[in-house]
């Protein structure tokens, strides 16, 4: 299937994740804006975003079990309220206590209704099964689209404006995804038909089929590790970049390679997914991050070597996204993917929690981010190694269903 076949339904779920993952991904250049502004370390910023992300990962699987239930679409329009209200009140905020509430928690609300598991498990209803990990792909380079989108943007409003004008022109952003979330429904004649495919199934059953499954355990190590990966180096490269004498161009221009190669990374790895094992993909991901990470680390810091380390690891940011939801879809069907997928992205927010916390954390307690740049590493070894054992035959239910 070409790409210019998909359903309008999947275009219309590239342009949500444009905005929604165009304006996450760029809060880290406002780190240090926001820090100096209430005269605060590090650690407090990077506590604000880790709630965000601990919290964007709460609330997926039961965002995602009301997809489900009552469509895609009106999950995403009340997320939207939700990511707005957000945004502005953290541009009006009096003190840094609010940003707990605005940047943390309605913000992380609103991702979890309008990023990946959301559409994907849209586009999983609406596309064949063979051509999942393409769609998949295709789907989350949007995201990274709208990084290399947003985030020149926003260092722009930054250097001519402030950092409030900035998070006020994002709140306003938040209504084009309310108009295009009207586009995204699933023809009740396809699910039907989708539904009497397979045997009837619960949802109670569906969580208790994919808790037994020993590889869907492992999946969840994997994201988790992945997710510990892009918010620390989202929420703490501009600063690290700017430790070494870099001004905040050089890492806008990074993050913003890190978006614009993920385009083809996401797509090129939902590619491989479709035409090899979707393991052995993940393991060469993964190791291919450590391999990257490592050379940064090692190589002398500079305008070019930043430039060079976002293209490499935008090559493999979110390439993880299609090959993991492929895996679920792949392993337990699409009927429940919203559900499984988002208890996956729960254990991968966990990891985001952690990366962009600890990154503060141990910068402010030692100093130094080498540390933290080092475990990155070590975790990308060890994920590489998880995904191995994985069994991706799909479950004895589907099984029976395709004999």
């Amino acid at each position: 299937m070409s790409i210019f076949r998909f359903p309008l339904l999947v275009w219309m779920g590239i342009t949500i994740l444009v905005v929604s993952l165009g304006i996450r991904q760029s809060f880290g250049i406002f780190m240090m804006p926001i820090s100096d502004t209430f005269n605060t370390g590090r650690e407090f910023f990077s506590l604000a975003i880790a709630l965000q992300n601990l919290l964007f990962g709460a609330f997926q699987p039961f965002v995602g079990m009301a997809a489900d239930r009552y469509g895609a679409r009106r999950v995403i329009s009340l997320g939207a309220i939700a990511y707005a209200a957000g945004l502005y009140l953290t541009s009006i905020a009096a003190a840094p206590e609010w940003m707990y509430l605005s940047l943390g928690a309605l913000v992380g609300l609103g991702l979890s209704c309008t990023s990946y598991v959301i559409v994907l498990g849209a586009v999983a209803k609406a596309v064949p099964p063979q051509h999942t990990a393409k769609a998949f792909g295709l789907t989350t380079a949007a995201g990274s689209f709208g990084m290399f989108a947003v985030i020149p943007g926003a260092q722009s409003l930054l250097s001519h404006y402030d950092w409030q004008t900035a998070f006020m022109v994002f709140a306003l952003l938040c209504a084009l995804m309310i108009a295009f979330a009207a586009f995204i429904r699933t023809a009740k004649a396809d699910q039907a038909a989708a539904q009497h495919a397979v045997p009837e199934q619960t949802l109670s059953e569906a969580l208790r089929e994919a808790f037994a499954h020993k590889g869907y355990w492992l999946i969840h190590a994997g994201f988790f590790v992945c997710g510990f990966h892009v918010m620390f180096i989202a929420t703490h490269l501009p600063s690290y970049l700017a430790d070494k004498g870099m001004p905040g161009s050089a890492a806008a221009l990074a993050l913003a390679y890190v978006g614009i190669f993920n385009i083809f990374g996401s797509y090129f790895w939902g590619l491989m997914g479709d035409r090899f094992d979707k393991r052995h993909v993940m393991a060469v991901l993964y190791l291919l991050r450590a391999v990257v990470i490592g050379a940064f680390v090692v190589l002398p810091v500079n305008e070019h070597t930043a430039t060079l380390f976002g293209a490499a690891i935008g090559f493999c940011w979110l390439g993880t996204v299609p090959l993991t939801s492929g895996l679920v879809r792949q392993i337990f069907g699409a009927r429940y993917l919203s559900t499984l997928y988002g208890l996956v992205f729960f254990t991968h927010q966990v990891g985001s929690f952690l990366g962009a916390w600890a990154g503060g954390r141990i910068y402010d307690y030692t100093g130094s981010y080498e540390p933290i740049w080092w475990a990155t590493v070590l975790f990308a070894t060890i994920a590489a190694l998880l995904h191995l054992p994985i069994n991706a035959k799909p479950v004895p239910r589907l099984q029976g269903a395709m004999a």
